[in-house]
């Protein structure tokens, strides 16, 4: 299921995005619709992170699968042609999301079912709704806002969202790596 259009976000401000998430070497980073990959790029070459890029699209999926295997990242990044929805992230220390409204209200129920304790979601200038930002970053760079959420049910849902939108928070699958 297709449901955000693709747009690239300026290496600006992924690079934002990254150091507001306050990466440590060999954390494992998903992104959620990674497109043309430059996020995964990034995070592995100027952060040191083990990535996995979840992208429906075919084309772009072989798009950002050839600019690794150019750059020789096939050790530190992993590209999976597939839906986000189907793919576990339970071993993510890291969550990027560069989608609209409506898709983060969807994708929110399978975060708050797999993510751990502590888990850092940074989405590029849409907020999860129910969701208490941790820190928001606005107009830098200029026109675009950046949301940091630290995953922690008892404190990150808002008062009129308390309820936790799947009842099975904290479920675990074994990790890809």
């Amino acid at each position: 299921m297709d449901v955000s259009p693709f747009v690239e976000s300026p290496i600006q401000v992924v690079k934002k995005m990254l150091q507001l998430a306050e990466p440590k070497p060999g954390e494992i980073l998903y992104d959620m619709g990674s497109g043309d990959g430059r996020i995964l790029i990034i995070a592995a070459k100027e952060f040191n992170l083990r990535c996995v890029g979840i992208e429906i699209r075919q084309d772009l999926f072989k798009r950002s699968l050839d600019e690794v295997k150019r750059l020789n990242l096939e050790d530190r990044i992993k590209i999976i042609n597939a839906d986000f929805f189907n793919v576990n992230i339970s071993d993510a220390d890291i969550v990027t999301l560069y989608l609209n409204s409506s898709a983060n209200e969807k994708l929110r129920p399978k975060l708050e079912k797999e993510l751990k304790v502590g888990t850092r979601v940074v989405s590029h200038d849409y907020e999860i709704k129910g969701w208490m930002p941790t820190k928001v970053v606005r107009n830098d760079p200029i026109g675009h806002n950046i949301y940091l959420y630290v995953f922690d049910p008892p404190r990150i849902f808002l008062q009129s969202s308390s309820k936790v939108s799947h009842p099975e928070i904290g479920h675990r699958l074994p990790g890809i790596f």
